[in-house]
C-alpha cells in the first residue's frame, strides 16, 4: 500500500503544483490595483445595462443580472482572455428577441424559458465546437475583418443609442431604417434628455484629459444615481431604468419540453456564431493591443461554458462585450481577477442593491456605453491596411458594410465569405516561374523574368509552381507548363519545383500525372524536386510516382539538373 499512496501523493502534489503555476500565471499582484478599478467600472456599466438588454431580449429585466455572476465565474477560470468581460451583449439580446418574438412567447414566464433555453443549446454547441477542435473555423476572421466588424457593430451600437440619448422614441430594423427613424423624429428631441445626456457624454470624454486615472464612467454612474434622490426624472420626461427585483434565484432547467428545445438548435446555432463573432473580435482586438495570445478552441469550449452557466442560473445569453472590455481596459484591468471581482461585486448588488438602480436614467446608461465603444471606430487601422495592401482594406470595409447593411450575422457571414473567395482566387491565379542559376550562390536557383543575367541549362527547363498546386489551379499549372515548353522546342527535359505544394488531390494528381505522361510521349523526361512527404505520399497512392519513374524525384534542384544531364548523356 506504501507505493500506490506514495504515488497518488506525488501526483496530487503536481497537479496542485500545475494549478498553482496556471493561477499565478492568470493572476498577479501587480495588476491588482487596476483589476480591482475596472471591476468597480464595469459593475458599475454592466448592472444597468444588463437590466436593458434584458428588455431587448424579450424577457423580465432581472434575467439581465442573473446571467452574470456564475458566467463571469466560470469564464474567468476556463477562457483563454485574462481580459474579456463576457455579459448579456446588444448583439446576442437583439437575435433573442427576435427569436422569442417569432414563437410568440405569450407571457414572461414562456420568455424566460425561450431566453435560457437559446443560452444553454448555444453555450452547448460552442462548447462541442471547442472540444472538436473547430476553432480553426474562426481563423477566416482575419484582423481586417475582425476589425471592421467591430468598427461596424460599434457603429451599431451607437447609432442604437442615440434616441436614448436625445429622449426619441427607440427604433428597430436595420442600420438604415434607425437613422431614418431617429431623422424623421428630430423635431420631437426632449430638451431637458438630451441635456442630461450631453453632460455625461461631457464627462466621459473630456474628464481624461483633466485626470485619466479617474474611473470617469463609475463617477457618471453614480452621480446619476445621487442626482436621483433629489431630482423628479420622470416628470421631467426622463426615463428611468424601472422597478428591479432584489434576490439570486436558484439553478433551474427551462421549462420546455425535449421537442421544443431540439426546435431551437438553429436559432441556437445563430446565437452562437454571433456571441462567438463577437468574443473573439473582443478578445482578439484587445491580445494584439497588449502583446498576448488567445486560443480560440479554449475560447470557444469558455464562452459555451459561460452560456450554459448563464442559462442554468436563470439569466439570458451572454458573450465577450466589446463595451465592457474596452471600459475595463481603460481603467487598468489586465487579468481575470476583473471578472472574479466583478462577480462579486455583482452578487452585492443584486442581493442588496437592486431595487436602487431602478432610479438611473436610461440616458446616463447610454452615454457610458457611446463613450466605452468610441475608441473601437479605428479609422487608423483601415487607414493602414489601405496603405499595405488593398485585399486587406476591402475585407474590412466589406466587414463593416455588412454588419450596417445586411445586419450582424448576415453582415459577418457576407464579409466571411468574401475572404474566403479571396483566399479561393488568390490560390487559382497560379504562376509558372522560369528558374536559373544565381551566379553569386553555390545551390541557389532564381526567376529568369526578375533577374535575366541567371543563366538558365540548354535543354534543360527549370520550372517552379507559385502556389500550392489543388483542384482549382490545376488545370491553369498544367497549361502555363505546357506553354513554356512549347516556348523552347529544344527542351529535352523538365524539372518541376513542387516546394509551394503541401499536399494533392485526386484532381490536381491526375492532373499531373497527364502533363507528365504527355511530355514522356513527346520524349521529354520530366523530374520532381523538393517534394514533402504529404505530396510525395498522394503521388504514390495515385499512381502519380509509377508514371514518373524511379530516381526522378529529388530533394534539391541541382540534384535534378545532375540526374536530367546524366540521363541525357546516356541517351546520347
Amino acid at each position: 500500500m506504501t507505493e500506490p499512496t506514495g504515488q497518488l501523493q506525488r501526483q496530487r502534489v503536481a497537479v496542485l503544483g500545475s494549478l498553482n503555476a496556471t493561477l499565478r500565471r492568470r493572476f498577479s499582484r501587480s495588476t491588482m490595483r487596476g483589476d480591482l478599478l475596472a471591476a468597480l467600472v464595469v459593475t458599475a456599466l454592466m448592472v444597468p445595462q444588463s437590466l436593458g438588454y434584458a428588455a431587448l431580449a424579450g424577457a423580465p429585466v432581472q434575467t439581465g443580472l442573473y446571467a452574470l455572476p456564475l458566467a463571469l465565474g466560470v469564464y474567468a477560470f476556463v477562457g483563454s482572455s485574462p481580459q474579456l468581460i463576457v455579459g448579456p451583449v446588444s448583439t446576442v439580446s437583439v437575435l433573442t428577441g427576435s427569436i422569442v418574438a417569432s414563437h410568440g412567447a405569450k407571457s414572461p414566464q414562456e420568455a424566460l424559458a425561450l431566453v435560457t433555453a437559446l443560452a444553454i443549446i448555444s453555450g452547448l454547441i460552442l462548447m462541442i465546437a471547442g472540444l472538436l477542435r473547430l476553432g480553426w473555423v474562426a481563423d477566416f476572421l482575419s484582423k481586417p475583418i475582425v476589425t471592421g466588424f467591430v468598427f461596424g457593430l460599434s457603429i451599431l451600437i451607437v447609432v442604437g443609442e442615440i434616441p436614448t440619448l436625445l429622449g426619441l422614441p427607440r427604433g428597430s430594423g436595420n442600420f438604415v431604417g434607425r437613422v431614418s427613424g431617429i431623422a424623421g423624429h428630430l423635431g420631437e428631441i426632449q430638451p431637458k434628455n438630451a441635456a442630461v445626456g450631453a453632460v455625461a457624454l461631457a464627462v466621459l470624454f473630456l474628464g481624461p484629459r483633466i485626470k485619466s486615472v479617474v474611473p470617469w464612467g463609475l463617477v457618471v454612474v453614480i452621480g446619476g444615481l445621487v442626482v436621483a434622490k433629489f431630482v423628479d426624472f420622470p416628470a421631467a420626461g426622463i426615463a428611468e431604468i424601472g422597478k428591479v427585483p432584489s434576490g439570486l434565484p436558484g439553478l433551474a432547467i427551462p421549462d420546455l419540453s425535449v421537442g421544443d428545445m431540439g426546435g431551437l438548435l438553429a436559432s441556437g446555432a445563430a446565437l452562437a456564431m454571433v456571441g462567438l463573432a463577437e468574443s473573439l473580435s473582443a478578445a482578439r482586438l484587445f491580445a494584439s493591443q497588449n502583446g498576448y495570445h488567445v486560443d480560440a478552441n479554449r475560447e470557444l469550449i469558455g464562452t459555451g461554458a459561460a452560456n450554459v452557466a448563464a442559462g442554468f442560473s436563470g439569466g439570458i445569453g451572454v458573450g465577450g462585450s466589446l463595451s465592457k472590455t474596452a471600459a475595463a481596459d481603460n481603467s487598468g484591468g489586465r487579468s481575470p481577477l476583473t471578472s472574479l471581482a466583478t462577480m462579486g461585486l455583482v452578487v452585492v448588488v443584486v442581493l442588496f442593491f437592486a431595487p436602487s438602480l431602478g432610479g438611473l436614467p436610461k440616458v446616463v446608461l447610454s452615454a457610458v456605453v457611446v463613450h466605452a465603444v468610441w475608441p473601437l471606430m479605428d479609422l487608423n487601422a483601415l487607414a493602414r491596411y489601405r496603405s499595405i495592401r488593398r485585399n486587406d482594406f476591402v475585407g474590412a470595409l466589406a466587414a463593416l458594410v455588412g454588419v450596417l447593411v445586411l445586419g450582424t450575422l448576415y453582415g459577418l457571414l457576407a464579409a466571411i465569405a468574401q475572404s474566403i473567395l479571396g483566399l479561393i482566387y488568390r490560390t487559382s491565379r497560379i504562376e509558372v516561374d522560369v528558374l536559373g542559376k544565381v551566379r553569386s550562390e553555390k545551390a541557389a536557383w532564381g526567376s529568369v523574368d526578375r533577374n535575366p543575367k541567371n543563366p538558365t541549362v540548354n535543354g534543360i527547363m527549370v520550372l517552379r509552381l507559385t502556389k500550392p498546386l489543388f483542384w482549382v489551379n490545376a488545370a491553369a499549372a498544367v497549361e502555363l507548363i505546357t506553354t513554356e515548353i512549347e516556348a523552347e522546342p529544344d527542351t529535352e527535359a523538365v524539372i518541376i519545383n513542387m516546394e509551394a505544394t503541401n499536399q494533392l488531390d485526386t484532381t490536381s494528381a491526375d492532373a499531373l500525372g497527364e502533363l507528365i505522361g504527355h511530355l514522356h510521349r513527346h520524349g521529354i523526361d520530366v523530374h520532381l524536386v523538393r517534394v514533402i512527404y504529404p505530396t510525395r505520399q498522394v503521388l504514390e497512392a495515385s499512381g502519380v510516382h509509377d508514371i514518373l519513374g524511379p530516381d526522378h524525384m529529388w530533394r534539391t534542384i541541382s540534384q535534378g539538373v545532375k540526374a536530367a544531364k546524366k540521363a541525357r548523356k546516356a541517351n546520347e
